[in-house]
C-alpha cells in the first residue's frame, strides 16, 4: 500500500527524529504530529543538567540550554493534544476532545512519564491550595518550577540515585540547597556499576551531600514541609522532596489497540509492531545483544527512531537496528561519558588518567566479548570514545612499520 499519510503521536525527541527521517527517505505526502505538550520539541536533558548551574556561580542557570531548532519537517503540527485511542483496523487515532486522524502510516513516540510516590488531589501531589509536596522534573513547566522553588535555599530531599536523582541533587547543592538524597543502593550503582558510581558518590559527599539507604520510601504530611518514612523506619523531613524514582511508557492510549504484549511495546529489529505501524523512544522494548531491553535514553530516542521510520517505508529493505549505548551524566564537578552496555562489573580493565582534575579514561571488557568505555572528565571525541569501547586500546596505537 502506498503511504501518504504518516501520523506521529509524540512531539519529542524521538518523534522530531522520525518525521525528520521520514523526509531524509522521501516521504513527501500528509505529516501530522500530535504532541501532548504545547511546546516544540526541546532538550529533555537540559532541564536537568543545566538549568540549576548558574552562570559563574550567579545560580542563574543556561534558560536556553533546553532549546532545538524550529522543525524543517513542514508536518501539520497538533500540539497540547493527546491521543487517547488507537483503532488498528479502521486505521484511526482518536484524540482528546473527539477528534479522529485517519493513517496510512502510524509512529508512536508518545514517550513516558515520571513515576511518583504521592498522587494528591491537584498535579504534582498538591494538596488544596497549597505548593506541590513532591516534585518531578519530566518537562519544561516541572524544570521552572522547582527552579522557582529552590531559589530560596530550602531544604532538599532527592528520592532516588539513578543519574537523575544525582543531577537534580547537584543543581540544588550548587544552589546553597541543603540537600539529603534517598537511595536504595549505593546512588548510580545499578546504572554504571560499583567502580564508576563511587566516584561520584565520593565526589558527591566531598561537596556536601548526605546519602541516606533506609529501603523503600514514602511521603506523609507534615505541616508546610515534607515528612520521608523509609522502610527501615528512618524519618527525614525538609522543606522540598524531589522525586527521580523512574518513568512509566505512555501506553494507556493503547489499551484495546491489541498492540500491548503482556502490558508492553515490543518492536522488531526495525521498529515495526505492523507493516503499517512503528514505535521508538522512550515508550517501546526492542531487541538488543542483551535481550529486549527499553533503553530510556536521549540517544537511544534518536537511534530507534530513525530506523522505525526507515523501517516504516521500506519494510524488509530497511536496516535493522543496531544499538550501542550511549549515555552522559554530569554533576559534582565530574563529567561522564560512557559508550556501550552497563552497569560494568568490577574495576576496568584499562585506565588511562587525564591532564585534569580527577579526570581518566576506563574500559571494561564484558563477559560477553564487548566492551565499555568511560571517560571522567577526559575530553574525547565521542568516535574515539566508541573505537576504544570497540576495540580496546590496540585501537589508538599506530601500525608497527613493516619490514622486508
Amino acid at each position: 500500500m502506498t503511504m501518504r499519510r504518516i501520523v506521529v503521536v509524540g512531539n519529542g525527541i524521538a518523534g522530531l527524529t522520525a518525521c525528520d527521517s521520514l523526509r531524509s527517505a522521501g516521504f513527501d505526502g500528509e505529516l501530522t504530529v500530535v504532541g501532548a505538550e504545547r511546546h516544540h520539541p526541546y532538550s529533555r536533558p537540559a532541564l536537568s543538567k543545566a538549568l540549576l548551574h548558574g552562570v559563574n556561580g550567579s545560580g542563574g542557570g543556561d534558560l536556553h540550554a533546553h532549546e532545538l531548532p524550529e522543525p524543517s519537517h513542514n508536518a501539520a503540527e497538533l500540539l497540547g493534544i493527546s491521543a487517547t485511542g488507537l483503532d488498528v483496523d479502521a486505521r484511526l487515532v482518536r484524540l482528546d476532545g473527539g477528534g479522529e486522524l485517519p493513517y496510512d502510516g502510524l509512529v508512536i513516540a508518545s514517550g513516558s512519564r515520571a513515576k511518583r510516590l504521592a498522587a494528591g488531589p491537584g498535579p504534582g501531589g498538591t494538596q488544596g491550595d497549597g505548593p506541590p509536596r513532591e516534585l518531578t522534573l519530566r518537562t519544561i513547566e516541572d524544570a521552572v518550577l522547582l527552579k522557582e522553588r529552590v531559589a530560596s535555599r530550602p531544604t532538599v530531599i532527592v528520592i532516588g540515585g539513578g543519574p537523575l536523582g544525582m543531577e537534580v541533587a547537584s543543581g540544588c547543592l550548587h544552589m546553597g540547597c541543603e540537600v539529603t538524597l534517598v537511595a536504595d543502593a549505593k546512588p548510580l550503582s545499578g546504572q554504571l556499576g560499583d567502580h564508576l558510581a563511587g566516584l561520584f558518590t565520593d565526589a558527591a559527599i566531598r561537596r556536601g551531600l548526605r546519602v541516606v539507604r533506609g529501603g523503600k520510601a514514602r511521603l506523609v504530611d507534615h505541616g508546610s514541609g515534607s515528612r520521608v518514612v523509609l522502610a527501615d523506619g528512618t524519618e527525614l523531613e525538609a522543606d522540598l522532596v524531589v522525586t527521580a524514582i523512574g518513568d512509566e511508557p505512555n501506553i494507556g492510549w493503547l489499551a484495546g489497540s491489541k498492540l500491548l504484549v503482556d502490558g508492553s511495546l515490543r518492536v522488531d529489529t526495525r521498529g515495526r509492531l505492523r507493516p503499517e505501524i512503528v514505535a521508538a523512544g522512550d515508550v517501546a522494548f526492542f531487541p538488543t545483544t542483551r535481550g529486549l531491553q527499553r533503553v530510556p535514553l536521549w540517544t537511544s530516542a534518536i537511534d530507534q527512531a530513525k530506523v522505525a521510520a526507515v523501517g516504516l517505508l521500506q519494510g524488509d529493505a530497511a536496516p535493522e537496528l543496531n544499538f550501542q549505548p550511549y549515555f552522559w551524566t554530569e554533576g559534582f564537578g565530574l563529567s561522564l561519558k560512557s559508550v556501550g552496555f552497563t552497569p560494568v562489573a568490577g574495576a576496568p580493565d584499562h585506565c588511562e588518567p587525564g591532564n585534569g582534575p580527577e579526570s581518566v579514561l576506563l574500559r571494561w571488557e564484558n563477559q560477553d566479548g564487548s566492551g565499555t568505555a568511560a571517560a571522567v572528565n577526559y575530553r574525547i571525541p565521542i568516535p574515539k570514545l566508541r573505537r576504544l569501547a570497540d576495540a580496546g586500546p590496540g585501537a589508538f596505537r599506530p601500525a608497527a612499520p613493516v619490514t622486508v
